[in-house]
């Protein structure tokens, strides 16, 4: 099985930056992606942004020239580089790790971005 320890997230002001990491643990398989998603209230949960064991990069479109996602040497942490956050932006996001076969979530760490 694979764990998945969230940190980072909290608030800021529009315009402003956070950076959230994920860690993950376990049997880590040599070929996976790992990511974030996100979900606001009364909302369906989003892809935010992936990163292939590769180095192979996905965005969503909203999120597209403000947010960098990336991968430590080990490949066992990804990190969510949020710039010029807007209030939009406002979710509980979680990270997420998938293999051929499983798929794994953290518990969520909350962004909130006022105006």
């Amino acid at each position: 099985q694979v764990q998945l320890v969230e940190s980072g997230g909290g608030l800021v002001q529009a315009g402003g930056s956070l950076r959230l990491s994920c860690e993950a643990s376990g049997r880590i398989d040599s070929i996976n992606y790992m990511g974030w998603y996100r979900q606001a209230p009364g909302k369906r949960r989003e892809l935010v942004a992936t990163i292939t064991s590769g180095g192979i990069r996905s965005y969503s479109n909203s999120v597209q020239g403000r947010f960098t996602i990336s991968r430590d040497a080990a490949k066992n942490t990804v990190r969510l580089q949020m710039d010029n956050l807007k209030t939009e932006d406002t979710a509980a996001y979680l990270c997420t790790y998938r293999e051929h076969f499983l798929q794994y979530w953290g518990q969520g760490i909350q962004v909130t971005v006022s105006s």
